[in-house]
């Protein structure tokens, strides 16, 4: 009857209660929190009294900051049976909740509490029901409002609860059994566990619950330390990561998530993090598939516009030209050109080169053989000649080209027969003056005379052709030089190597030259004057002038020389000069001439593709 008296004074105070509970202090913002309310609805509990506990319930959240980002409400009802009047996920205003909770309809049936705690561990606290997720440290708070002693075991069920983390806060009215709300409630238990027997306990316990739920603001009154974002609770705070960050151990402090260490992103070439998630990446030169995880090669010749030539290869950076065999990429990177084994390997040819194709053979000039060895010829054994070479030094000729005009003076010597009764060699160097590198009489072996010659200083300065042939005609074939006598009829030949115009007259001494009996040869090279070449030269000046357009092809001019300066047959002492009127001597005669326009033949064609060579060049440049 005493129960009776009480709810009934409760019913009818509910009204002033209610608004003083929300008049208290303003709403409160507690932070994230999850809030589940379990109601006896127990048939020990009368109708009236289970209205008190409905207008309990309202006061309640009238006093809270709901929202899906800040407070969640779930209410659940048991007696015998468990039954879920809305989960934490239903509602995010207030006024739908207080609708839920004023239609709600006693269960009126047995007490048990033990049932209805498991059910909010395991069910309504659950991600599926609407809890936040344990990794974002929401608090989970449980309120079991209970007016009799439970009909099954609470405190083994509570412990698991609170071992979870779910923070309970015990209410018993009247009846109450107290050591069963001790057994459920958190600790410290005089701040978790109320006894209501009047109305003032009930709004006590409504403002104490109010003001722990509340409490102050300890992320701004505290020294929180939290790296990122520092999230209030019931008394406490608790730190948070920004997304794409998980919590260290310290609990303050964030660390990137690396999720390409986790080694599940399946990114075939490479994993590149990004806040809370990862792309992949490929490797230069492959593109990303539309799983946008593998990767495929980029094929740059299929864009058509890479201007191969012969073929195109599709490489990571990008296309490449690709020549056949047999064939030299050029400095474009485009086009091909026939490939010349001649100049770019060594064949070790005695007298002359010729490309075949992806071979190359060797050639002798006329009148010599080819020896077994494929490349060098029989040497003119049977002639005799005193041969004195003079050599532009020049300024104009750069030490680069002197090198090798070097070079080539020791393949004319090559082919000779170089010894004291067969043939002598002597070089002569001219720039602004002249200089005996060594005569005629000097050394007896080609070896030596190739030394020689690769032991010369360049001279440099200008270039006194005039003088260099005088000195010729006066000193280099004197017998004190070590030509021979003229009555051993030995020929003698001149053979003047330059460059460019004479800085001197040249006309009187060329002319002397031959008076002389000597043989002259002239080779230019670059700049050198035709007039001048064809002066110095004997006749006919085609078979003794030779010209080259740079150094580095002047060995094509050793095919003319060796066949001119090597006779066929030697002139020695006592032997009579055949009349060139005789049969033989015109039979000879039109045979090194047909050998000559051969040799030019073979000349102007290898010029001939020179020429279409730079064209194509210079076609593919625009």
């Amino acid at each position: 009857m005493r129960g009776l008296l009480c709810w009934l004074v409760l019913l009818f105070l509910l009204q002033p209660w209610e608004s003083q509970l929300q008049l208290a202090g303003p709403r409160c913002h507690t932070g994230p929190l999850d809030l589940v309310f379990v109601i006896d609805s127990s048939r020990s509990v009368r109708p009236f009294e289970f209205e008190t506990m409905r207008q309990f319930l309202v006061g309640l959240l009238r006093g809270l900051n709901v929202g899906p980002n800040a407070t969640r409400v779930g209410v659940i009802q048991y007696s015998s049976q468990v039954q879920s009047v809305f989960p934490l996920r239903a509602f995010s205003r207030r006024e739908d909740m207080e609708r839920a909770i004023r239609d709600l309809v006693p269960l009126a049936q047995g007490t048990m509490t033990g049932l209805a705690i498991q059910y909010a561990m395991n069910v309504a606290f659950s991600v599926a029901e609407g809890a936040r997720p344990p990794e974002e440290r929401v608090p989970r708070v449980a309120v079991i409002v209970t007016d009799g002693r439970p009909q099954d075991r609470v405190a083994e069920v509570a412990a698991q609860a609170r071992a979870r983390g779910i923070e309970i806060y015990a209410v018993g009215v009247q009846r109450a059994d107290v050591g069963s709300l001790r057994a459920m409630a958190s600790p410290p238990l005089d701040e978790h566990v109320f006894l209501v027997e009047s109305f003032d306990l009930i709004q006590e316990f409504g403002l104490q619950f109010q003001s722990r739920l509340c409490g102050k603001d300890q992320c701004a009154e505290r020294g929180h330390g939290c790296q990122h974002q520092c999230v209030n609770a019931p008394g406490t705070f608790h730190c948070t990561c920004n997304p794409g960050y998980k919590l260290a151990a310290d609990n303050k402090s964030c660390l990137a998530i690396d999720l390409c260490a986790e080694g599940t992103h399946g990114c075939e070439h490479h994993c590149v993090n990004s806040l809370g998630s990862y792309f992949c990446r490929c490797q230069v030169g492959f593109v990303l598939q539309q799983d946008q995880r593998s990767c495929r090669a980029i094929d740059y010749c299929s864009f058509s516009n890479h201007s191969c030539q012969h073929e195109c290869v599709s490489t990571p950076g990008g296309p490449r030209c690709h020549c056949r065999e047999g064939h030299d990429l050029q400095p474009d990177g485009k086009s091909c050109q026939v490939r010349d084994l001649c100049n770019g390997v060594d064949h070790g040819c005695e007298f002359q080169c010729v490309s075949e194709g992806l071979s190359y053979r060797c050639l002798c000039p006329e009148g010599r053989q080819l020896q077994a060895d494929g490349k060098s010829c029989d040497r003119c054994r049977e002639g005799h000649v005193d041969l004195v070479l003079l050599v532009d030094g020049s300024k104009s000729v750069r030490p680069q080209n002197f090198e090798l005009v070097k070079r080539f003076v020791n393949q004319i010597v090559d082919f000779l027969d170089v010894s004291p009764e067969g043939t002598r060699v002597g070089l002569v160097q001219f720039s602004s003056r002249v200089r005996t590198e060594f005569p005629l009489g000097r050394y007896g072996t080609a070896a030596e005379v190739k030394q020689a010659v690769l032991a010369v200083e360049y001279m440099e300065r200008g270039t006194m052709t005039g003088l260099a042939l005088q000195h010729m005609v006066e000193h280099s074939f004197s017998e004190a030089q070590g030509a021979r006598p003229r009555a051993l009829n030995v020929p003698r030949v001149g053979l003047v190597f330059t460059d460019g115009r004479s800085q001197d007259d040249i006309s009187v001494w060329a002319a002397r030259a031959k008076e002389e009996g000597i043989v002259m040869y002239a080779v230019g090279v670059g700049k050198a004057v035709e007039a001048e070449l064809r002066e110095i030269a004997s006749e006919p000046a085609e078979l003794h002038v030779s010209y080259a357009p740079d150094f580095g092809t002047m060995t094509h001019l050793l095919q003319n020389l060796r066949g001119s300066i090597c006779p066929e047959e030697g002139i020695s002492a006592g032997t009579e000069l055949r009349s060139p009127c005789e049969c033989e001597s015109l039979v000879e005669f039109q045979g090194r001439t047909l050998g000559a326009l051969e040799s030019l033949t073979l000349n102007l064609a290898q010029l001939t593709a020179r020429l279409e060579d730079l064209e194509n060049q210079l076609a593919n440049q625009k």
